[in-house]
């Protein structure tokens, strides 16, 4: 929804009760006087009704018609007389009700108030105008940051958390930030001239920025103040009377004011601090964000303004203080005139002589004047070729980053000596090389870069994210070339004059294809080199001997097998530091190599083969401070890592380690890691390390700790062990279908500033919710949105089934609720709900993303990513962008809103509205047999792994904890220094999680039988559906046979006697949800339905059907049961005249399996559980027909006398003959419901048949009328 339309004229008045809680007001409106506690750390009020039920009603009528919460001065006149703070009053809250079309006066009139204030994010405050609209200015605000339903809108609107981005006040309230200004303030006597007419006053003298303010000490907020500015001025000592002095402004009307201190201690604080502020002289003016059209007159009589600010104005060429008019300014050096929508190029700006700095960004220019000379950017440029240009020998350093740029030819420019072309759609670029220092051209499309002739003072090159093939020619005879990074291209060789170079200290080359590096013949400088993610085998032999400055070494993410060796002296002069070969093929021989870089400190082998690291070794690498050695075949670390005295991080993850390392001695430990391992017990020392934060011990199955080990660990701010699973039925529910692993590390920060949320039972377990939320640099935004997220969203799914709804209102809200702290502070946010599909009848569940910022979501189908999310930023969204752009915002050099972030769209940063926004990207789909797994990461995450790379690097990883944090490895070993967070999420939707018994799975026997048939792998409880297929028990005040007689069938236990089969049972499968019966022209048995004693539902409506099945009682629950009828061989049997007459012949197969009865119960939708299968002979005496039996309780609920239990035989009934729902069923039986008898054993059978008929006692008639039959047997369904 768009803004919400204004009514008819004129406010809308409530009716007026006879006991109105509000009184009534002129003008029409009403105003509820009610004293509400407000929260002091928030200002923001608790949650408690806010108005009666008449108001509700009146605000029900119509959706224009609102409420307006108005406060009082929030902070209390601020006379900073000393240095105790200013203590806060907050007035009486009043709730005003009105409409969209209520003006200001109105509300003024009924209030008795002259005027209001309106307060936007805690910060700016502005009078409103009598004509504003209160109300719709709230409308128009909630419609902006996402909200579309005028019913929800007019909801929020009467929230009172939402004064924590709008606030409505009756005075103006006094800004804290403000009095940040003030340097020096107190009460002293003043007296004002040079001349001693003037007497000596008692005045509030407060030295605010650059000025002196003297004002009266009762009103010396609202009374007349006197404002002298002091820059320029003069601050003397007056010598007639003690600790006094004379502070005058500049200028031939100077005044003069006399200020008298108490004490020695404030004079010289007072002089000393108002001598700094005469001293300044204005040489830079910032006048950027006021909405100018032109700037001050007497600005041009300062000669000393060297730098102007004007950025984000409205500046016009002809009047008189606008452009055409600065060329005044003798002494200006730097002009800032970006986001002015000039629409085209200031040419007399080019006539101010001293000008060397000029930025004209995001003004829309679509052609240049011949007299330009200077910086350009972010402007709609398409083609730019300089060759006619007047006075282009002057320009040296030209900025054209983030235009649409495909060809650039600057060649004419001979004095150019720096470029910033980031960011565009080169595909060709052509330049001087006779001043060329340093190219900026990354992230464009060039396949060919020409510079002649060769820049013989180029120093540093980025050509990195583009499409070359090779390294150009000039580069490589660069002579002073010291930075060279043309990363992510599609190189297939480095050349020899490029590795080889004297000059090259810096060679970034990852992200190519490149297989061999060319061998090393003579000592080269170079200090960094990153090859990782390339097809090296092998690195050169001579590489350690022959690059002995080299520092930094990323071979990661290639095949390796070897390491090259050192130099063969005695005494290695290697200065390798930081070493990374993670994601390789090295195995345990590689070990020995590394003993050659004594001066180690961070060294990653994750991921590779390594079986043992000897002892021997490890003990020389003494200046290690970090060791990864996590995805590996350790089954220990060795004892001499106690002699790495400097070790402060051990990430040891994903082995198969069963001894604690002794690490917990080192005096620097601070970080250690080893879960996913074997570990059985920890041997911990008398003291722990105080440096020790953080010790993850998770994934460790056989890991028992000891209270006493636990209370040692208490000191560490970080502990993750494995929690023991509680004796809940609700968990089990969703096990089957889904599991998930997370991985937080922070990196080389100090704080972590990434949180996940993760609810593998949400909803009464039926979903699930996984998040993951970004702070960057804070770490309250995202423990908030940790904390609260999962509650918004329980409460929106159940107002609105609209999946699109829903999380976009979860989101909006928990914008609202994180207050005063999503004020200044911003995060990004990314959740994921899984729940049951009911739009897509072949799909079991559906998946529903929603993101805001930078954390993204990778599905995994059929080995496939299939991104889910949106990055919300500057660079990758250009439709954001061009919103932001239209909306006035301040993009600066680095691509960021306000210089803030790069995001257009967070949760928080309200004071950014309305550049970014809350509203979140929605995405659904649904979740078939081929989604594997999800991947949940954050900005860091995705940075250094792409979709393709982080689906293949877990999809054959067993535990999802594991795979989590192989993740999480693998980006640090890319090169990641931040906070990185990842969870992955495995989907059981498939066969894995299939319960059918077409996959090989039987029924157990009964409790008390010795079956022959072995589950290896006995099905685990799946989520409960209409065909799930698995067996339960319920409770009910009604017997058994009544049941059956309802129900419509009769059925028993399912068991193996003696010289039953130990194979599958004749019968049919087993079907679950994922797999329902498929229809086809053959009758398929319904489920039949029915409802027993529970306190959830009351009425008695089928599952499918709208109406009561008749002959259901009505009083519980709803419970589905399947029947399906065997027999059993058995000795002694009857003949049933009812069954024969439509049981076919039977066919081979089934003589020789003889003859059974089965029974399957179906769990109902809406139980949630599965109970237990086992009751007590008492309970079973409950019931009528069975409390003359002693009988045995079977695994699927049936009950049977022992000494029949080897030869049971039941006879189904006779289903109701109910001619629609699951009753209709034809006349014919279905040929795995008939007697199976075989032909030795017709005789036997019938004489039992006809034993078991004759000793049938007769049915008695029930309270309705209708004839039960006695049955012998029950079954518990």
């Amino acid at each position: 929804m768009g803004e919400v339309e204004p009514g008819p004229a004129g406010p809308l008045e409530p009716p007026e009760p006879p006991e109105a809680p509000a009184s009534r007001r002129p003008g029409g409106i009403r105003v509820l006087k009610r004293t509400m506690k407000r929260n002091g750390s928030r200002h923001c009020l608790n949650r408690r009704s806010r108005f009666g039920s008449r108001e509700r009603d009146w605000l029900r009528e119509d959706v224009k018609r609102g409420c307006v919460y108005l406060y009082g001065a929030d902070t209390a006149t601020a006379t900073a007389v000393s240095a105790s703070s200013a203590a806060s009053s907050s007035s009486d809250l009043h709730l005003v009700l009105c409409t969209v079309d209520t003006p200001t006066s109105e509300i003024c009139a009924g209030e008795g108030r002259e005027r209001l204030y309106l307060q936007l994010h805690g910060d700016l405050v502005r009078r409103l105008e009598p004509t504003e609209r209160p109300l719709q200015i709230v409308y128009d605000y909630l419609s902006g940051l996402g909200f579309d339903d005028p019913v929800r809108i007019q909801e929020e609107a009467a929230n009172p958390d939402l004064g924590c981005m709008l606030r409505f006040y009756g005075e103006k309230p006094c800004q804290m930030d403000h009095l940040d200004r003030i340097l020096l303030s107190g009460i002293y006597n003043v007296r004002k001239g040079k001349t001693q007419l003037h007497k000596w006053a008692e005045r509030l003298v407060v030295l605010c920025g650059t000025c002196l303010i003297v004002s009266s000490v009762k009103d010396c907020q609202t009374g007349k103040m006197h404002i002298l500015p002091l820059v320029g001025g003069k601050v003397e000592e007056v010598k007639r009377r003690q600790y006094c002095l004379a502070f005058s402004s500049a200028g031939a009307q100077a005044q003069t004011y006399h200020v008298s201190f108490e004490t020695l201690a404030e004079y010289q604080r007072w002089q000393r601090q108002s001598s700094k502020v005469v001293s300044q002289r204005i040489s830079t003016v910032d006048l950027s964000c006021h909405s100018l059209e032109e700037v001050p007159e007497h600005l041009f009589y300062s000669q000393d303004i060297t730098y102007l600010n004007l950025r984000h104005n409205f500046m016009q060429l002809e009047r008189p203080g606008g452009l055409d008019t600065f060329y005044k300014f003798s002494q200006l050096k730097g002009l800032n005139l970006s986001h002015n929508k000039l629409g085209s190029f200031p040419v007399l700006l080019c006539e101010i002589s001293t000008l060397t700095e000029l930025n004209l960004s995001c003004n829309g220019f679509h052609d240049l004047p011949s007299q330009i000379g200077n910086l350009l950017k972010m402007n709609h440029l398409k083609t730019m070729v300089i060759e006619n240009l007047e006075g282009n020998k002057y320009i040296t350093h030209m900025d054209l980053r983030d235009n649409r740029l495909t060809d650039l030819d600057l060649s004419s420019l001979c004095n150019l000596e720096q470029l910033h072309c980031e960011r565009n759609q080169l595909r060709e670029l052509t330049l001087s090389g006779f001043s060329l220092r340093t190219l900026y051209a990354s992230s464009n499309r060039l396949t060919a870069v020409n510079v002649y002739p060769v820049p013989s003072l180029l120093t540093s090159l980025e050509l990195s994210r583009n499409l070359l093939e090779c390294v150009p020619d000039w580069a490589c005879e660069a002579k002073k070339i010291e930075i060279l990074d043309v990363s992510y291209n599609l190189l297939t060789e480095i050349p020899m004059r490029i590795l080889s170079s004297l000059s090259l200290r810096k060679l970034m080359v990852g992200h190519n294809h490149v297989q061999n590096l060319p061998a090393l013949v003579e000592h080269i400088p170079l200090e960094v080199l990153d090859i990782q993610h390339n097809l090296l085998t092998r690195l050169p032999d001579t590489l350690f001997s022959k690059a002995l400055n080299l520092r930094y070494l990323n071979a990661s993410a290639n095949s390796l097998e070897s390491l090259p060796s050192t130099c063969t002296g005695e005494e290695s002069l290697s200065a390798l530091q930081l070493l990374y070969l993670t994601n390789n093929l090295l195995t345990d021989q590689c070990v020995p190599v590394l003993v050659g870089h004594p001066h180690l400190r961070i060294l990653h082998l994750a991921n590779n083969q390594l079986q043992t690291f000897p002892a021997s070794k490890l003990n020389k690498l003494e200046q290690l401070e970090e060791l990864n050695l996590s995805g590996n075949k350790l089954k220990t670390i060795p004892t001499t890592i106690a002699n790495c005295k400097r070790l402060h991080t051990l990430v040891a993850h994903s082995n198969h380690i069963s001894i604690f390392p002794e690490i917990l001695q080192l005096p620097q430990i601070q970080f250690v890691d080893l879960s996913c391992n074997d570990l059985t017990e920890i041997l911990i020392p008398e003291a722990l390390p105080a440096t020790l934060q953080d010790l993850d011990l998770t994934g460790n199955t056989n890991l028992v700790l000891e209270h006493k080990t636990l209370d040692t660990f208490s000191h560490i701010t970080t502990l993750k062990i494995d929690q023991k699973p509680l004796p809940t039925t609700d968990s089990t529910v969703t096990s089957t279908f889904w599991s998930h692993g997370l991985a937080e590390m922070a990196g080389q920060r100090n704080k972590l500033c990434v949180s996940a949320l993760a609810v593998d039972n949400f909803a009464e377990g039926v979903g699930a919710v996984y998040g993951m939320f970004d702070g960057d640099r804070n770490e309250e935004l995202p423990r908030l949105l940790q904390c609260t997220m999962a509650d918004v969203l329980l409460e929106e799914v159940q107002q609105s089934t609209n999946d699109t709804v829903f999380m976009a209102h979860t989101f909006l809200v928990s914008h609202r609720k994180l207050g005063m702290a999503g004020q200044k502070l911003g995060s990004s946010a990314l959740l994921c709900y899984i729940r049951p599909d009911t739009a897509d009848p072949t799909s079991s569940f559906s998946l529903t993303v929603a993101n805001v910022g930078t954390c993204q979501a990778v599905l995994c189908r059929s080995g496939k990513p299939v991104p889910l999310s949106k990055v919300f930023s500057l660079e990758q969204d250009p439709e954001e962008a061009q919103r932001v752009k239209d909306q006035k915002a301040i993009i600066t050099e680095d691509n960021k809103v306000n210089g803030v972030t790069c995001c257009t769209r967070l949760l928080g940063c309200t004071y950014l509205y309305p550049w970014i926004l809350p509203r979140p990207h929605i995405s659904s789909t649904p979740l078939t047999i081929q989604d594997e797994l999800l991947i949940l990461g954050n900005k860091a995450l995705w940075e250094h792994l792409s979709y393709t790379e982080a689906v293949n690097a877990v999809c054959r990883v067993q535990d999802p904890l594991a795979a989590a944090k192989k993740l999480c490895t693998l980006a640090q070993s890319y090169g990641c220094q931040d906070n990185v967070g990842a969870m992955v999420v495995y989907l059981n939707v498939g066969e894995e999680g299939c319960t059918c018994e077409m996959n090989g799975l039987t029924l157990p026997g009964p409790v008390g039988f010795a079956s022959t048939a072995v589950i290896k792998d006995p099905p685990k409880p799946t989520t409960p559906s209409s065909s799930s297929g698995v067996a339960s028990e319920f409770s009910s005040e009604m017997s058994t046979s009544e049941v059956s007689s309802e129900v419509g069938s009769t059925a028993s236990d399912e068991h193996n006697t003696v010289g039953l089969d130990a194979g599958l049972l004749s019968r049919p499968e087993r079907r679950c949800s994922l797999h329902p019966t498929p229809t086809s022209g053959v009758f398929q048995r319904q489920p039949s339905c029915a409802t027993f004693s529970s306190n959830q539902s009351d009425n008695g409506l089928d599952s499918d059907d709208d109406q009561p099945v008749e002959g259901v009682m009505t009083n519980g629950s709803k419970v589905e049961v399947e029947v399906d009828i065997h027999c059993c061989r058995g000795r002694q049997l009857e003949n049933s005249p009812a069954l024969r007459e439509n049981s076919p012949t039977p066919c081979l197969e089934e003589r020789a399996r003889g003859l059974a009865f089965g029974i399957r119960r179906q769990n109902s939708v809406n139980s949630g559980i599965l109970l237990p299968v086992s009751k007590d002979k008492t309970e079973l005496q409950k019931s009528p027909s069975t409390s003359c039996l002693y009988g045995k309780k079977l695994s699927n609920g049936s009950i049977v006398p022992l000494e029949d239990s080897l030869n049971l035989i039941e006879v189904a009934t006779e289903a109701p003959r109910k001619k629609t729902g699951y009753f209709a069923a034809p006349a014919q039986l279905e040929p795995e419901d008939q007697f199976v008898v075989p032909r030795d054993l017709e005789e036997e059978v019938k004489e039992q048949m006809k034993h078991h008929q004759e000793s049938r006692p007769e049915p008695e008639p029930s309270q309705e009328g209708r004839t039960e039959l006695a049955e012998e047997f029950d079954t518990a369904l």
